[in-house]
């Protein structure tokens, strides 16, 4: 009998080594598969290549997607200014629904029999794997054998050195996950809600004391330039302002968030490339988008987010909301500036074409041009007519 395909969901950790390993083991044809968004570099792809072979694949792929990525997601998140609960850019959320959907995408090109991958039972990403799974390919069998089984650590790792498997998995104070959109950082002081994370947990440190500005243009809410810098490549885009903003050590913090399972999870994080993107966007939105657009594409976008993170992205509603937040932006074109300090920044202004600020009906808290006076008088008094009616009725309520 020929041997059955799988797939694994492979990161080149401890968990997805013993899968690789104990699948071809139980005879299965391991087809190991690393999903990339934009974590890993170079050097990192080719040690997850040799040791996946050695540990007894037929097959190892890298699926990179991080341009999908940027378009399908990263892109709305921009233009939505989406930021979970007020504070974490949705990084990890969203990079697990795009390595799951292009793990099942290469399941399905070679007939694969199975997906496997190394969540444990205890998180989010099992439930991003298995639903985009049973989603993206229908009738493919799912192994979580860390899961089904309970193991822990020392059984893996045991496994592996008995197996002839020998790499360094040691387990760390702290746990990261590096993608496009930031780090994540668990373990350690987190586990204690009275206390922050410290110097040396931060991956990213202080390289420069002199303050700088930073110029963001955008055109219809997409990066075109950094500091006068032409890119016509998005992702580049955002790696060069992670750069500078690494320098300074910008976008550290805290979240303490709703997991998909139902228990609260405290995550650390270093975000400067989003946080410095999002602030700098929201800025020249102030500026270019009406009331109405920006409170209504609030809404939409805090809706957006929070489908992202519980891993309804294929829900029929999220290209809905993603049609709106690009209509949005079909004005959101020109300059922010922030000014750059070490840990911090502050927004400086903005240069528009669409300025609304502009308007030659008047200047804010200067002179009117577009009304009278007595215009002003009648206006407000027309707006007080609500509340006259109402407390000419319930005098007593009056504070």
């Amino acid at each position: 009998m020929d041997k059955k395909k799988v797939v694994v969901a492979y990161s080149g950790g401890l968990d997805t080594s013993y899968t690789v390993m104990k699948l071809t083991n139980d005879g299965y044809e391991v087809y190991a598969a690393c999903a990339n968004t934009g974590g890993f570099s170079p050097e990192q792809l080719k040690k997850n290549e040799e040791n996946a072979y050695k540990l007894g694949a037929v097959k190892y792929v890298t699926l990179d997607v991080t341009q999908e990525y940027y378009e399908k997601s990263l892109k709305y998140m921009i233009f939505g200014n989406v930021l979970r609960n007020n504070c974490y850019p949705i990084s990890v959320s969203s990079e697990r629904i795009f390595q799951a959907i292009a793990i099942a995408r290469y399941a399905r090109e070679i007939g694969a029999d199975a997906i496997a991958h190394g969540s444990t039972g205890a998180g989010n990403d099992q439930i991003r794997f298995d639903m985009t799974f049973l989603v993206m390919a229908p009738g493919v069998a799912i192994i979580t054998l860390t899961r089904d089984h309970a193991l822990s650590r020392k059984e893996e790792v045991d496994y592996l050195n008995e197996h002839g498997f020998f790499a360094d998995f040691t387990k760390l104070k702290y746990s990261y996950n590096v993608g496009i959109w930031g780090t994540s950082i668990c373990g350690g002081e987190l586990l204690d809600q009275t206390q922050g994370l410290p110097e040396e947990a931060y991956l990213k440190h202080v390289t420069t004391g002199e303050e700088s500005l930073l110029k963001i243009r955008f055109e219809k809410g997409e990066i075109v330039a950094v500091n006068d810098e032409v890119f016509t490549d998005k992702v580049a885009a955002i790696q060069h302002i992670e750069e500078i903003g690494a320098a300074y050590a910008i976008g550290r913090d805290c979240n303490v968030g709703d997991t998909i399972i139902g228990i609260k999870g405290r995550v650390g994080f270093e975000a400067a490339a989003p946080k410095l993107i999002i602030e700098a966007h929201r800025l020249l939105e102030k500026s270019t988008l009406s009331k109405w657009q920006q409170y209504w594409k609030d809404q939409v976008a805090n809706w957006y987010g929070m489908f992202l993170h519980e891993s309804q992205y294929l829900e029929p509603v999220m290209p809905d909301m993603e049609a709106m937040l690009t209509s949005s932006q079909r004005n959101v074109t020109g300059t922010a500036i922030l000014k750059l300090r070490p840990y911090g920044f502050e927004t400086v202004g903005v240069d528009s074409e669409n300025d609304l600020s502009k308007s030659k009906l008047g200047e804010y808290g200067e002179m009117q041009h577009g009304w009278t006076a007595q215009d002003a008088k009648g206006f407000i008094k027309v707006q007080s007519t609500p509340l006259r009616v109402y407390y000419g009725t319930h005098p007593n309520e009056k504070r």
